[in-house]
């Protein structure tokens, strides 16, 4: 069984408005506010209508020039209808914070963690946010504020002297050792 629009406008009824859809290549995904992404989410999960058991990821998609900077993306899976979700909520740049999902779904951990280390956005009530990959020094070394890697404005040559380079032997040349 398919999961469609309609099915989840008989679960959440008046909460959710047909703007909140959008569908591309027969995937779904349902635009929330923040406010109510929390409840939203574990009536997904807990509904027998939806049943998505499983968060699969969580990443976050960085607009750089729209009002709200970023939105988090939560892909959801269903094992009882076979079927994919996304949900997208929009997140203020000057106040990146989202609730965190993990009291919903353990596996949002991880997701979390790497969301904030490569975007910043800030996971509100996770039980130890903290990098993932970067060091937790890894800072602009001009002005000392943390910088995210996947961010538009984070420079496309990295920040200078923060991380070695790999030798460039086609550059400068072949030498042996």
């Amino acid at each position: 069984m398919y999961i469609d629009k309609t099915i989840l406008e008989n679960v959440f009824g008046e909460k959710i408005s047909q703007e909140s859809f959008y569908e591309h290549h027969n995937q779904l995904s349902l635009f929330v506010g923040k406010d109510e992404l929390l409840s939203i989410l574990q009536e997904l999960r807990d509904n027998p209508q939806t049943s998505f058991d499983m968060c699969i990821d969580i990443t976050a998609i960085d607009w750089l020039t729209k009002p709200y900077r970023f939105e988090v993306v939560y892909i959801l899976f269903s094992n009882k209808f076979k079927t994919y979700l996304r949900v997208k909520t929009k997140i203020d740049e000057h106040k990146p914070h989202c609730p965190s999902v993990t009291k919903i779904w353990e596996s949002a951990n991880w997701y979390e963690r790497e969301t904030y280390d490569m975007y910043g956005i800030i996971f509100d009530n996770h039980p130890f946010l903290r990098r993932f990959y970067m060091t937790e020094d890894y800072k602009n070394p001009e002005t000392g504020e943390p910088i995210y890697p996947l961010r538009k404005d984070f420079p496309l040559m990295g920040i200078p002297d923060s991380l070695p380079l790999p030798p460039y032997p086609e550059k400068h040349g072949y030498t042996e050792n």
